[in-house]
């Protein structure tokens, strides 16, 4: 277990990934994920150190080691073998006990700003972000303001899937007549990596997304300007966007429809299909390429 998630922190600091914290839920998963890791260690470390010693003592040369092939027990050897283990699994109780509800995705993040609610799609295959208040909607691509709580809320037009961007924290699924809540926030400014991370079907490689973090100012600019783009998102451009495809260039759309994303959760709308069989006839346009 330790062996794999120092393997983890290696792939994780060389992609500004968990260990490049963006956020204050991202801050606590790396102090869970590092606490967690040193409680391992503290029986890893002695138990390799005690098995070379064990065999350097023990070695065919050495007549000072004592040959008991009548031991059977030592009350001395089971409260370590013991002891050791049982505290290991206590502190990792607790930290899990204690991160679990400090960092109930449903929680508020305390600030004196008011959040920016944000309602999330998985469509097949790419992200669709609905600002509300704001009346417009883009794909792919999510603009926030910094130090301003996002209060999301996800759901899935068809399979699940499960939304995650690793320097601001938190992975949550994102279901099909399901409404998961979601509280991020971004502590400083710059474009970080999202993606979807749960298998999806033919073009789940390409289901990744942008997240801008910039300044309340440039926020509003980027608004402002995004309320007057040409193409209107309504039902009708809804279940053509729905429609499977990968990879999709990021796209803005002014929100005609307000009620939306409640009809994608009550299936109002129709949820998609779903990854179909390569045989079927509706086989959707798939790129071989990266995508974004």
């Amino acid at each position: 277990m330790a062996t794999a998630a120092m393997s983890l922190l290696g792939l994780s600091a060389c992609s500004k990934g968990i260990l490049d914290p963006q956020g204050p839920i991202a801050e606590a998963n790396k102090t869970i994920l590092i606490d967690s890791i040193a409680i391992m260690l503290a029986i890893v470390i002695p138990t390799m150190i005690a098995t070379v010693g064990f065999a350097w003592w023990y070695r065919a040369s050495n007549t000072r080691a004592t040959y008991r092939p009548d031991f059977a027990h030592s009350g001395a050897v089971e409260l370590v073998v013991w002891s050791i283990p049982i505290l290991v699994i206590l502190l990792l109780g607790g930290v899990a006990w204690i991160g679990s509800h400090d960092l109930d995705p449903a929680k508020p993040i305390e600030s004196t700003e008011q959040p920016l609610d944000i309602q999330v799609v998985a469509l097949d295959w790419k992200w669709l972000f609905i600002y509300p208040d704001g009346h417009v909607a883009t794909v792919n691509e999510l603009t926030v303001p910094v130090n301003v709580p996002l209060r999301m809320s996800l759901t899935s037009s068809s399979v699940m899937n499960v939304f995650f961007v690793p320097q601001l924290g938190t992975m949550i699924y994102a279901m099909s007549g399901m409404q998961s809540p979601l509280n991020l926030m971004a502590s400083s400014e710059g474009t970080f990596h999202g993606l979807g991370a749960h298998y999806s079907g033919a073009g789940f490689s390409d289901m990744s997304f942008k997240v801008n973090a910039v300044s309340k100012e440039q926020f509003q600019a980027w608004l402002a300007k995004a309320q007057t783009a040409p193409e209107r998102l309504d039902r009708a451009a809804y279940e053509e966007l729905a429609r499977q495809s990968s990879p999709v260039a990021p796209k803005t759309f002014t929100l005609a429809d307000p009620g939306l994303f409640d009809a994608i959760v009550r299936h109002k709308i129709p949820p998609g299909p779903g990854p179909q069989p390569e045989s079927a006839s509706s086989t959707p346009s798939v790129s071989s390429s990266n995508g974004g």
